[in-house]
């Protein structure tokens, strides 16, 4: 399969069938992260529901805290 994901192509082996299971393979935690799916934002609430298909372009922005 094959995403953009922040303007980068990236391809993954397995099919990845919603954004839950991307932030999964990428190692991020749900809860830090805003998705953007071809330019729409997505709130949390619907990562397990909405399917992500081949070419999609994702824009996924991480916080981080400290000080």
């Amino acid at each position: 399969m094959r995403l953009v994901i922040n303007g980068q192509e990236m391809t993954f082996e397995t099919e990845i069938h919603n954004v839950d299971q991307l932030l999964n393979a990428l190692d991020l935690q749900v809860k830090t992260v805003v998705v953007e799916l071809n330019r729409r934002i997505l709130t949390k609430d619907i990562h397990s529901v909405t399917d992500l298909k081949n070419g999609d372009h994702l824009e996924i922005v991480h916080f981080v805290g400290g000080g």
